[in-house]
């Protein structure tokens, strides 16, 4: 097999010869024909999180065909298109376990960063935490699901049943978040940097109702907020932004500091909440209902061996949507 490798935090990825890897018990060997780029990724590479683990090969929106099938695996097959997530292990036995919260496992495994992912032409994964696709869509446009929709999907079921959202940072989870909003019926206010016209028209263009520059006030007051980018100067304005028992939620796995703010921003029921990775029931709701929901994802596709230059467009938002890997 072939990876584009972290050897090193800071570092560029490399381009690697490996042996191919072996599935043990429980696990499935995946040949890999679509991994998206996710911001997380971006986080992994510049050592953002914690306890990283390097040599890695990076990557969890892991669209592939299963090629070999460890012992005990059942309910799937060699041949079956999977997905892989980021969460890629959970223990079964802590507390958050037991309370069927297994995205605060106190022992996870996760794709990408503690267990190599999809940036390679092959990959092991637990049985249990991938996802059959089925056939209908292409790779490439089902990859971005894996993060950036099940992150989405799990930020509008904490954000609640309000009618008017705000999605601040209009990337790959917010563009299609916004389908999946406009398609329950709700309002969608899209907020970009300020100034950036170009993301305001794609956000336009996928429903929004109103789109601006972050450091704008929509023109009525939201009900929820979901923020996506990773900027915590964002978390006051968006409290703000919501009326008085309105919810913000802050999507992203690592964010900026957030600054002071007044109690004021905060008083009247206003609820502030974090997404932590997901649940496999959150997959299997998302990803169930996905055919009716007509997702359009907007990909930019690279060669798995410009892995690197995906990485540095994403950093400075030089596409709109999601950037994916193709072998």
């Amino acid at each position: 097999m072939h990876a584009m490798v972290l050897n090193a935090l800071h570092a560029p990825l490399v381009w690697t010869e490996l042996p191919d890897p072996q599935p043990g018990p429980g696990q499935i060997r995946v040949q890999v024909s679509a991994c998206g780029v996710c911001r997380t990724d971006l986080h992994v590479v510049d050592g953002e999180l914690p306890h990283p683990q390097v040599p890695i090969i990076p990557g969890h929106e892991i669209v592939g065909r299963i090629d070999v099938v460890g012992a005990s695996v059942s309910g799937l097959a060699i041949g079956q298109r999977v997905g892989i997530p980021w969460l890629g292990h959970a223990c079964g036995i802590c507390p958050y376990c037991r309370m069927q919260r297994e995205n605060l496992c106190d022992h996870p495994v996760f794709t990408g960063f503690t267990r190599n992912g999809g940036f390679a032409t092959a990959t092991v994964a637990d049985a249990r935490f991938a996802f059959p696709l089925g056939e209908e869509g292409s790779d490439a446009s089902l990859a971005p699901l894996l993060c950036a929709g099940l992150i989405g999907w799990r930020s509008l079921t904490i954000a609640g049943e309000g009618k008017s959202l705000g999605l601040y940072g209009f990337g790959a989870a917010a563009h299609i978040l916004a389908q999946v909003a406009r398609w329950q019926g709700r309002s969608v206010y899209a907020f970009t940097r300020p100034g950036d016209e170009k993301t305001q028209a794609f956000a336009r263009s996928l429903g929004a109702t109103w789109a601006g520059g972050s450091d704008e006030m929509p023109p009525q007051a939201l009900d929820a907020a979901i923020i996506f980018a990773t900027v915590g100067d964002l978390v006051p304005l968006a409290l703000k932004a919501v009326r008085k028992g309105g919810r913000v939620v802050c999507a992203g796995i690592h964010m900026s500091d957030i600054p002071h703010f007044p109690y004021s921003l905060l008083w009247g029921e206003r609820a502030l909440l974090s997404v932590a990775n997901l649940t496999r029931q959150d997959g299997l709701d998302f990803l169930s209902q996905v055919p009716k929901m007509g997702i359009v994802t907007k990909t930019t596709c690279y060669p798995l061996q410009e892995a690197n230059d995906a990485l540095a467009d994403l950093r400075a938002g030089r596409f709109d949507g999601a950037a994916v890997l193709v072998p």
